[in-house]
């Protein structure tokens, strides 16, 4: 019996293999496909039916704006919620003032700014609590303890110095604070000294709410500033007259972002002692002065004597301006002190013009000469003081 083997080459069978793989591979990315775009279909088609109902539901319901924040809801650190700009009340004690400086333009003072404010957010209960009010003493306690929202001050006018050496802050139960820091500072002044030594100025502290401008913080109008002890405040040459305190605002845009600030300025009005000028330059110098005219008086015929006394008073005046750099101040401007120096002198150096022109006219003759002389011992009186006069105007009325 005749048996049949068949027998398959390897090569098809392999070729057979890979397209029904290729096909059931193909298949199965179809089927991926599909499933996905369905999925994203169904995502979109549910965003849609959300967004429409939405939509409905907000063209439903009426605008209305959300709830402003109320005072338990604002945060502590925050400046209390008030209608309108919150009113801080200060006022200035002046302890001391430790020196004036004429040429830098500069006052040092000592004193205590008080600030009070009323903050709901922390305010407490006194029963539950245990004490009347809460006290935060010294810089520890304040500044760590201390969790509370505070109005800074700063001194705009400020020379460098602003230091404070104690500060204390009291809550009452209704949330009113009341802070008291000592301060010493050194502050920049505008000196007006054209009538030294006869001038009164004003020294002005510029303090201003730092980090919010006068539409949210802003100082009182019942702000004043008190001198508390006289005998520390004064101050070699000069006497305190009055101080006072006003309310304005201050451009802080330029230096901390914000608009306008609220200013508190404390205006000490000070005036200068003239006596101790007066002793040590008017009197001495006028006295030289008047001696130079001995000339007139003088024979014309020793013309160098009579040049010599002229000579000894310019020199005197020449030293007096010497010897009051250090006393006079340095300043730019003209001062009633320097204009009565430099007509000094100039009166003293007539008194020489005035000898040689004798001493040329007696040549031809002593009358002209004599004429000349008795001219002269009350033109040159007259003229010191008129001239003098009118510095004395111009000063007080016309600068």
């Amino acid at each position: 019996m005749s048996r049949h083997l068949n027998f398959h080459h390897p090569g098809s069978r392999s070729a057979s293999e890979k397209l029904v793989a290729n096909d059931i591979e193909t298949k199965a990315q179809q089927r991926t496909i599909w499933i996905t775009a369905n999925r994203w279909l169904s995502g979109l088609v549910s965003v849609a039916f959300v967004a429409i109902g939405c939509g409905q539901l907000a063209a439903a319901e009426p605008d209305v704006a959300p709830p402003e924040p109320t005072v338990a809801q604002w945060h502590p650190l925050n400046p209390p919620v008030a209608d309108g700009p919150v009113s801080v009340h200060a006022t200035f004690d002046l302890l001391s003032i430790s020196g004036i400086n004429d040429e830098a333009e500069q006052v040092g003072i000592s004193g205590v700014l008080t600030l009070v404010w009323k903050n709901a957010n922390q305010s407490f209960d006194p029963a539950q609590e245990g004490i009347r009010e809460k006290v935060f003493s010294g810089d520890f306690q304040f500044y760590e303890v201390y969790s509370g929202w505070y109005p800074q001050v700063t001194l705009a006018n400020t020379a460098g110095e602003y230091d404070t050496s104690a500060v204390v802050l009291r809550v009452q139960p209704d949330g009113t604070s009341t802070l008291s820091q000592a301060i010493d500072a050194v502050a920049k002044v505008d000196l007006n000294m054209r009538r030294f030594p006869f001038d009164r100025q004003r020294l002005e502290l510029v303090f201003r709410i730092f980090g919010f401008d006068s539409s949210v913080i802003a100082f009182d109008d019942t702000s004043s500033a008190a001198s508390t002890n006289g005998s520390f405040t004064k101050v070699p040459q000069w006497s305190l007259r009055k101080i006072h305190a006003s309310m304005g605002t201050l451009d802080a845009s330029e230096s901390i972002g914000v608009g306008p600030a609220s200013s508190f300025v404390v205006a000490i009005d000070v005036k200068r002692e003239p006596l101790f000028m007066v002793r040590l330059v008017v009197v001495p110098l006028s006295l030289i002065v008047m001696l130079s005219w001995s000339v007139f008086w003088m024979d014309r015929s020793s013309v160098g004597d009579r040049v010599n006394v002229s000579f000894v008073g310019i020199l005197t005046a020449v030293a007096y301006q010497i010897t009051l750099v250090g006393i006079v101040p340095n300043v730019s401007s003209v001062t009633m002190m320097n204009a009565f120096l430099n007509l000094s002198l100039l009166i003293m150096c007539a008194t020489v013009v005035v000898s040689l022109y004798v001493n040329t006219v007696d040549r031809h003759g002593p009358i002209r000469g004599d004429r000349i002389d008795r001219r002269c011992r009350w033109l040159f009186p007259l003229s010191y003081i008129a001239l003098n006069a009118v510095i004395l105007i111009l000063a007080f009325f016309f600068f």
